[in-house]
């Protein structure tokens, strides 16, 4: 297990990308913290790794909000140590036609999607540049090129790109790597919700025919934590979904 020992928080990890990215660092030997604002569920995810033999705590963080933020990284690093693995998988949408959006649905989108991974990112970067390494992994969306109904989503995954390759580039003398990962239609709690012909429209572009599973998404994320050395490199959710398929045949 290469991450033994290894501290890593995953932000919206009660349920879907990010519980199967906690399920996947745990298993390497990481010691996961599950952080979401949906504390009862947030609680059982945490409850489940411990029953299965690894070990995971909870603790809940609205990463929209800075002090939320500080207190995350002060609890675990009060708790399990210093902070090795950020993985910012927190995330929402509003969809709606860009003539329909309202700025409400604008604001807490950009605020929890963009503005909530850099204060992640900024709380990480403080402590892993005084210790000379750390991992962080981002999860923008291969919507981040654009997506009908989704003009707050894009942009906020779209401006997550931008910032993992400028992090990339100033940590990377630090010992600090800085990658996202960019998923296609992932099948989740999230993407179930939408109506049932968005659905069958999405299905519909991808050529294998199905949405990617769980398994996936949290297979590409442990490849980041283990690199050696300081890349920034985007991964589009084609490739990384072939490269899934590959280790799970």
């Amino acid at each position: 297990m290469l991450l033994t020992n290894k501290v890593a928080i995953i932000t919206g990890s009660a349920r879907g990308i990010g519980k199967g990215i906690a399920c996947v660092l745990a298993r390497e030997g990481a010691q996961v913290v599950i952080s979401d604002m949906d504390r009862p569920t947030g609680e059982a995810t945490a409850a489940e790794l411990d029953k299965a033999g690894y070990p995971a705590r909870f603790i809940a963080c609205n990463i929209a909000h800075r002090q939320q933020v500080i207190d995350l990284f002060e609890q675990t690093e009060a708790q399990l140590g210093p902070v090795d693995i950020l993985v910012n998988n927190a995330g929402i949408n509003r969809d709606a036609m860009l003539h329909k959006l309202t700025e409400s649905d604008w604001d807490v989108v950009i605020d929890v999607n963009l503005k909530g991974t850099f204060f992640c990112m900024q709380q990480a970067a403080v402590r892993m540049r005084e210790r000379g390494r750390g991992r962080i992994v981002n999860i923008a969306s291969a919507s981040w090129l654009g997506n009908v109904g989704q003009s707050n989503y894009a942009a906020s995954k779209a401006g997550v790109v931008g910032l993992t390759k400028t992090a990339c580039r100033e940590l990377a003398r630090k010992g600090i790597t800085v990658n996202a990962i960019c998923p296609g239609f992932i099948d989740t709690d999230m993407t179930r919700a939408v109506p049932e012909k968005v659905w069958d429209l999405m299905i519909g572009k991808i050529p294998a025919g199905y949405a990617g599973g769980l398994p996936m998404s949290g297979n590409v994320s442990r490849f980041w934590p283990r690199t050696a050395r300081a890349t920034s490199m985007v991964k589009s959710s084609m490739s990384a979904a072939a490269w899934c398929c590959k280790e799970e045949k």
